[in-house]
């Protein structure tokens, strides 16, 4: 008697663990059930007669143990899962034969016991190991980059190994901003470890956390572009934006051009200083601003100040991006030249200050509260997040869940599930 191809209708799992470590990652799964079935064949050849028959076969597969260990190593800046071992134990079958004259081999079927139980065991180890390639295969597809428009996009790429702990995995991914199809903020990139789990973190099922290189990479790509200049005509006051309005603060302006309509030509002159500090981000900002009146139809320079700005940022979640508002704190005015006389920078100094907040900073956050994609897999969601500053570096501590099952977040799901343990996880 022959049985051949196995088929799974449905396999109900009762309790399963997992073990991570130095060796790899370890699910073992017991208790389980399984629904199967096959074709049999039969046949007997004599001098006196032929007999052959076939039909299919119901098998029921009570308190199987199963388990894999796996290796996950990075390559080339993605993921390789590789199957180390991997076995399955069928304590208990029960097999059905149905058609021809099954009644009467079903006698036949104990003989053949200890052959289907090999064989149904070799038919799941070898279901595992195809379905760890084809999770192997998503892996490797995981995106490089995640382009956040024409001017910036998220490196994504792994660096190094992923790390296993007894409650962890943790990833490191470049992580910085570039411009798409470039790599010259690479340099930015910091390859020391991740500073320690403060004591007091949260409880999450995933801590992403990013240094202060990967603020600096996105305001050096913006300022390669030439994205950090703005012109202003227009202010909330819009008597700042005439002479007029400058009277008593430039007296020569007025004289000399009177009554005229001007323009601020701010322009940051080196990219922003970003530093993570406890409970936010300071900024620092260099910036060149030349005051213009619009004479008839030309535009006529006639001073120059350079400012230095301080700021700080407010990091708070969007969704699955990285949103924030800043404040201004201070600015401090030099003069860098005029064709107007002395100024009192004191004065313009204030002046300038009131058109940073009401012009430009409402401007920026309106910006920022687009946010700055994180490194997350398609088809997954934050929530109940909580953002943690310190050492350099911003973390986020947050529960996930899966808000669309596409194969490469039911991929990297699995691959959670596995490094799931006292319900914590790092990333």
């Amino acid at each position: 008697m022959l049985f051949y191809p196995i088929s799974h209708y449905n396999v109900d799992i009762a309790s399963s663990y997992v073990e991570t470590g130095d060796s790899g990652i370890a699910l073992i799964a017991s208790g389980a059930t399984a629904n199967l079935s096959m074709d049999w064949w039969y046949s007997y050849s004599s001098w006196l007669f032929d007999i052959s028959d076939n039909g299919d076969a119901s098998i029921q597969v009570e308190g199987m143990e199963v388990g894999v260990t796996l290796a996950l190593n990075g390559q080339e800046g993605t993921l390789k899962l590789s199957v180390l071992e991997c076995g399955c134990y069928v304590k208990d079958i029960s097999i059905k034969l149905d058609g021809g004259a099954s009644w009467l081999y079903q006698g036949l079927v104990d003989a053949f016991e200890g052959q289907i139980v090999s064989a149904v065991e070799d038919n799941i180890s070898k279901k595992i190991r195809e379905g760890i390639m084809k999770l192997d295969s998503l892996l490797q597809s995981l995106p490089k980059q995640i382009t956040l428009d024409d001017i910036a996009a998220l490196n994504v790429t792994f660096v190094g190994n992923p790390v296993l702990s007894n409650s962890s995995i943790e990833f490191q991914i470049n992580g910085l901003f570039m411009a798409p199809n470039d790599d010259f903020a690479s340099r930015l990139y910091n390859k020391g470890s991740l500073h320690p789990v403060p004591f007091n973190a949260p409880a999450k099922m995933v801590e992403i956390s990013l240094h202060e290189n990967v603020f600096s990479s996105v305001a050096l790509v913006f300022f390669n572009a030439n994205y950090m200049q703005w012109v202003i005509n227009k202010t909330p006051d819009q008597s700042l934006m005439n002479t007029a309005g400058w009277k008593y603060i430039v007296p020569q302006l007025y004289k000399q051009y009177p009554n005229e309509d001007m323009e601020l030509n701010i322009s940051v002159s080196s990219p922003p200083i970003m530093t993570v500090v406890n409970n936010g981000i300071n900024i620092t900002v260099y910036s060149d601003v030349t005051i213009s009146v619009m004479d008839a139809d030309e535009v006529i320079p006639v001073a120059c100040i350079s400012l230095e700005i301080h700021a700080s940022c407010s990091p708070d979640i969007l969704i699955n991006k990285l949103a924030g508002t800043v404040k201004l704190n201070h600015v401090t005015a030099y003069l860098k030249w005029s064709k107007i006389g002395n100024l009192h920078m004191h004065l313009v100094q204030a002046i300038l200050s009131t058109i940073l907040k009401t012009v430009v900073v409402p401007y920026v956050n309106l910006h920022l509260w687009k946010g700055l994609p994180l490194p997350l897999p398609h088809g997954f969601t934050l929530h109940n997040s909580e953002v943690v500053s310190i050492n350099s570096r911003l973390t986020i501590f947050s529960d996930v869940a899966i808000a669309e099952r596409s194969p490469t977040s039911l991929c990297i799901w699995w691959l959670n599930m596995l490094a799931m343990k006292s319900e914590e996880w790092k990333r």
